[in-house]
């Protein structure tokens, strides 16, 4: 018994420098956005977020795009908790987004991405593809795609 809890003990101790291994405690994001809404709109636009990590995997984001077509426009305002998988390299990631968009909708995005490390402080953003779901006056529209793509800033 004594030679397991000294053998726990070890791993535990030699487990710190991984446990204390360094994340960005902030990431702004923007770049551009193409989005898909029903009945059949599409429509470009930009998308930017600011993310507040936590810790390695885990923190919240809020979330702003504006989309474009024709004179009419369709922006959105989310927020939501944000888990990431990060290496040295890569650092996909999946989140859960709710707020509002344009004339008082309710909206909520599910998805994800990988950002691709540039430099010590800048990533490539992939990508980002969520399911965009909006609800207004008793209608629910759940066949809603946004994309997107651009830089990320970490502090």
């Amino acid at each position: 018994m004594r030679q397991l809890m000294i053998l726990a003990l070890s791993l535990g101790l030699l487990s710190l420098p991984a446990m204390a291994q360094d994340f960005p405690k902030a990431e702004i994001f923007g770049g551009y956005q193409y989005t898909h809404l029903e009945p059949g709109v599409d429509a470009n636009g930009w998308n930017a977020s600011l993310t507040g990590n936590v810790d390695r995997w885990f923190g919240i984001t809020a979330d702003f795009s504006g989309a474009y077509k024709s004179g009419g426009h369709f922006h959105t305002y989310m927020f939501g908790p944000v888990f990431s998988a990060r290496t040295d390299k890569v650092t996909p990631f999946a989140h859960a987004l709710f707020g509002g968009a344009s004339g008082g909708t309710f909206a909520m995005a599910f998805g994800g991405g990988a950002d691709v490390k540039m430099a010590d402080k800048v990533a490539f953003r992939l990508i980002q593809a969520d399911w965009l779901v909006l609800r207004s006056e008793g209608f629910t529209s759940k066949k809603n795609v946004r994309v997107s793509t651009g830089l990320v800033f970490r502090f």
